[in-house]
């Protein structure tokens, strides 16, 4: 177990060294206030991205406890691989903070990608866990990839149940890795 989060730890390292602003991170440039509203408005479009290309996935978004959207993940990798994106939280539908994701793996891979990525939390107990900074998951967890009539036969496993779906790059790879998150409630950040 020390041996494999010390080769997780390496392979975030050098992923971070090797491609630098690569993974999707807010851009610099941008004030917390811009970097803030750019996420706003990407989440709402993810949202409505993905009720367009399968109008099935409404029932998670009514029925779920709760459920993060990460607009824009970026992931690079050529044998170690990283990845990074942000997050809103919502509780029964009302937004309750954000969320960062790191995404760390390591084996044969190449290439780069963006994705954007939506758990949804099956009850308050899984919504707890994630936002208590007690939820990960592998890298190679399943995911479906969000298209017409996907979340129809989808269905929780854990607690969960994950959509995803492509924005661009290509990413060849057969790696194992794992997902962390960080949460952090809404105006948590202007309290500091």
């Amino acid at each position: 177990m020390k041996t494999r989060t010390l080769a997780f730890q390496l392979a975030f390292a050098v992923a971070c060294a090797v491609a630098p602003g690569v993974t999707h991170a807010q851009p610099k440039d941008k004030t917390p206030a811009e970097q803030r509203a750019d996420l706003k408005k990407d989440t709402q479009d993810t949202i409505a991205a993905y009720r367009k290309a399968d109008p099935t996935i409404e029932r998670f978004f009514k029925d779920s406890a709760g459920y993060a959207v990460f607009p824009r993940v970026g992931k690079i990798g050529f044998i170690f691989g990283g990845g990074h994106g942000a997050a809103e939280v919502y509780e029964k539908g009302k937004l309750v903070g954000t969320a960062s994701m790191t995404l760390v793996t390591v084996g044969l891979q190449a290439g780069a990608q963006e994705f954007s990525e939506i758990i949804f939390f099956e009850n308050q107990a899984a919504l707890d866990r994630f936002k208590q900074g007690k939820f990960e998951f592998t890298a190679s967890a399943s995911a479906v990839i969000i298209t017409a009539g996907a979340a129809k036969s989808a269905n929780y496993r854990d607690g969960v149940v994950v959509f995803a779906q492509s924005r661009g790059g290509a990413m060849a790879e057969a790696a194992l890795g794992t997902q962390k998150f960080s949460y952090k409630a809404e105006g948590e950040a202007a309290k500091k």
